[in-house]
């Protein structure tokens, strides 16, 4: 315990130091995009973190305990996924510093909506980041899950007051320090993650499963990836690789990237080195599956993280070991929580139209955003503490914007399509939802985490046949 208080003492230092740094900043661009002057290795680092720590990280090693290999399929969508918004990396940040654009949402609104209609762009902009908000609320959950049931295993506490102390850690350093904050942290949280894998996860892995050689004796299903459906396997790849081109966080990143270069460097790099880290945290999972002689309830996989680092650690590692899995939890929740407060307060406040609000007050909603959408992600976790199924209807409804996206990005005249876009967009959403909560309450007859995969391709047809209804294009004039 002693080494645990000194690692949690250490750490609690560098982010209060670099918290009161952005306490009293009022600058709008740095708090938002870190002035669009960030270098390649942090914006990599930062991606990273987002993408393979935290409850990614623990919801990889439940999926894996529960699914085996199926989880890898994640994995491979994403490295898909990011060679193709290398294609547009660029573009989206030089778009973004021409037209001040801040977030995802912002830049489907400044394609989509104009001054001239604005029921309309009320309307849509409601709409995407209504949808937007319902998708991280999930994601951050799963934060907040993950993070309570290290310190409930650590500390032996509730799993109640654990999730407790989660949310105000994370909302408190989201809410001082900005993504400017977000990403000096991220990059301290890659490394601790990186060097855990490589004295702990890699070393455990192989020891539990004797070289890999105990593999065998799992079933098959989870070694060929079919444990959860063959839709689940083919269509991840195929259909999930493209909400790349729609995460909110990455397109923060890029936002903030300094030059196009760096946010086309920045795709790759991170695509690239993504993929070790879906194949080493599932087998973390299905390692503890053949060591332990219980079965571990849907609601307690998360605990799959400690019991393995518990396995294969002592005193000053693991110490560490928690320590860096709690920061890389943080790393990921202000992530997501800055996002969406960002969002909420551009589109549905009204920053930004006729009657422009103050940079300062601007900031102090997004901060107050921030505590709000904190408070109701973690009642979404106190009442669905299941890590595997958050994390993965979170992920994947994301999807559902990558039509929509590709199509502003492609189209020269998007804009003329706007209200086939929303109507796609919106039948998307509610088939999914329905799929997921049908999937749920009666899992023999449909896999929710494949719920995703019929949205999709409904949405395109929509889309796709609201091309063809559309006579007259006209021009977006604001």
């Amino acid at each position: 315990m002693g080494w645990l208080i000194f690692w949690i003492a250490l750490y609690l230092i560098i982010i209060v130091a670099l918290s009161l740094r952005h306490l009293k900043t009022s600058d709008l661009d740095q708090y938002l995009v870190n002035n669009r002057n960030t270098k390649t290795l942090p914006l990599v680092f930062t991606i990273l973190a987002t993408f393979v720590g935290g409850g990614t990280s623990i919801g990889l090693m439940a999926l894996g305990y529960e699914s085996g290999f199926a989880a890898v399929a994640i994995g491979v969508a994403y490295v898909i996924g990011f060679g193709i918004l290398w294609k547009y990396a660029g573009k989206i940040r030089d778009f973004g510093a021409k037209n001040n654009i801040y977030s995802f949402p912002h830049y489907l609104n400044h394609t989509y909506t104009t001054e001239k209609d604005k029921m309309f762009s009320k309307i849509f902009s409601a709409t995407v980041s209504g949808v937007s908000i319902f998708i991280f609320f999930f994601i951050l959950a799963a934060q907040f899950v993950a993070m309570a049931s290290l310190l409930k295993f650590t500390f032996e506490i509730g799993y109640t007051s654990a999730a407790i102390i989660s949310a105000i850690i994370i909302i408190a350093y989201t809410a001082i320090a900005g993504l400017s904050g977000v990403i000096i942290t991220d990059t301290i949280q890659f490394i601790a993650i990186v060097i855990m894998i490589i004295l702990i996860f890699i070393p455990g892995i192989i020891a539990d499963t004797e070289a890999f050689t105990r593999l065998g004796e799992l079933p098959e299903s989870m070694l060929n990836g079919t444990h959860l459906g063959m839709v689940f396997l083919i269509g991840t790849p195929i259909f999930l690789s493209w909400s790349v081109l729609a995460r909110m966080d990455i397109w923060q990143r890029l936002l903030a990237a300094k030059s196009n270069k760096v946010a086309k460097r920045v795709t790759l790099w991170s695509g690239l080195g993504m993929l070790p880290f879906y194949i080493i945290f599932p087998l973390v999972g299905m390692a503890i599956r053949l060591v332990i002689d219980y079965e571990i309830t849907p609601d307690q996989t998360a605990g799959v993280a400690y019991i393995f680092i518990d396995r294969h650690s002592t005193g000053f590692l693991m110490s560490f070991a928690i320590v860096g899995l709690l920061s890389a939890l943080m790393s990921s929740g202000d992530s997501f929580l800055n996002i969406i407060s960002i969002s909420a307060v551009k589109d549905f406040v009204g920053w930004g139209n006729s009657k422009p609000v103050t940079q300062e007050k601007a900031h102090k909603m997004i901060r107050i955003a921030t505590f709000a959408f904190g408070i109701i992600a973690l009642f979404v976790a106190l009442v669905f503490p299941n890590i595997v199924d958050l994390m993965v209807v979170g992920i994947s409804t994301i999807t559902i914007f990558a039509p929509i996206t590709l199509f502003a990005l492609i189209v020269k005249n998007a804009f003329a399509y706007r209200k086939a876009v929303l109507v796609s967009l919106l039948i998307a959403f509610f088939i999914n939802l329905i799929l997921f909560v049908w999937g749920l309450n009666s899992p023999e007859s449909f896999n929710p985490k494949s719920s995703f995969v019929p949205s999709i391709i409904i949405e395109t047809i929509i889309l796709l046949v609201g091309m063809k209804l559309t006579k007259v294009p006209k021009v977006k004039t604001d």
